[in-house]
């Protein structure tokens, strides 16, 4: 594990918040006043929240817990970056900045400690997906965005519950390899955006560090976990990454 002795940055992905996980939110919360709060940085890359149906809904009882918690964190100033996955990329200027999150485009090379380090939410390299693919290019454009954010948000809550339920169907009998990146499309990003040192990307629920070599340049591919049980995260300094388990919540 890395320490805490030396400046560090923390990423994390796929907590899917909601209501009806309160102990996960409340780890989150808890997550934010103690190992993010040390951190140089905190970066999100997607899938927040379970879902998320417009900035009209940051009234919301548990999203206000959430907002606040992330604005008091801002605050101490820990810069708190956040990448769009495929529940939550509808997140915009209102909640941007009643938190005071920095937006981060898909895909997006940083300065990590001294490595170029690339990040993605990782949904854009399922390739072999390619329904998956459509839908996501669908739902991304500007005009179906603002066809869905005219209608009134109870409409918007009911329709992607829908999406949600065909989804999880469509899981069932899709196979694990079409569902996980496609090695092809890792490699073409690599070398798209000259070669990083790091690539650091969730939306898998896979978790690992794959040692890559792209044309004879090595790479480390960290996969980040979800938040479904408990959290977890990738700790960075200019020592290296090292991923971490959160204590298991009490329930």
């Amino acid at each position: 594990m890395v320490g805490n002795d030396t400046p560090y940055s923390l990423f994390i992905s796929d907590l899917h918040l909601c209501s009806s996980r309160p102990v996960i939110t409340q780890q989150f919360l808890t997550f934010l006043q103690t190992e993010a709060v040390q951190a140089q940085a905190l970066y999100i890359l997607g899938d927040l929240f379970e879902y998320w149906a417009g900035d009209d809904d940051v009234d919301d009882a548990h999203h206000q817990a959430i907002i606040a918690g992330l604005h008091r964190l801002a605050a101490t100033g820990t810069n708190i970056f956040f990448m769009h996955g495929n529940r939550d990329f509808l997140l915009g200027q209102v909640f941007a900045d009643a938190t005071g999150i920095q937006p981060l485009h898909d895909p997006t090379i940083i300065d990590l400690h001294g490595k170029r380090a690339l990040l993605s939410h990782g949904d854009v390299l399922c390739t072999d997906d390619v329904d998956y693919q459509a839908f996501r290019r669908l739902v991304r454009a500007s005009a179906w965005q603002a066809a869905f954010l005219a209608t009134p948000l109870t409409a918007r809550k009911t329709q992607i519950e829908i999406l949600r339920q065909r989804s999880e169907l469509e899981k069932s009998y899709k196979s694990e390899s079409i569902m996980d990146v496609n090695p092809d499309a890792v490699n073409q990003l690599i070398k798209d955006y000259d070669y990083p040192e790091l690539l650091i990307h969730g939306h898998t629920h896979r978790p690992a560090l794959h040692q890559l070599k792209v044309d004879g340049h090595a790479c480390q591919r960290w996969v980040l976990g979800d938040w479904y049980e408990q959290g977890s995260c990738l700790r960075c300094n200019a020592t290296g990454c090292s991923s971490h388990v959160l204590d298991q919540p009490n329930s």
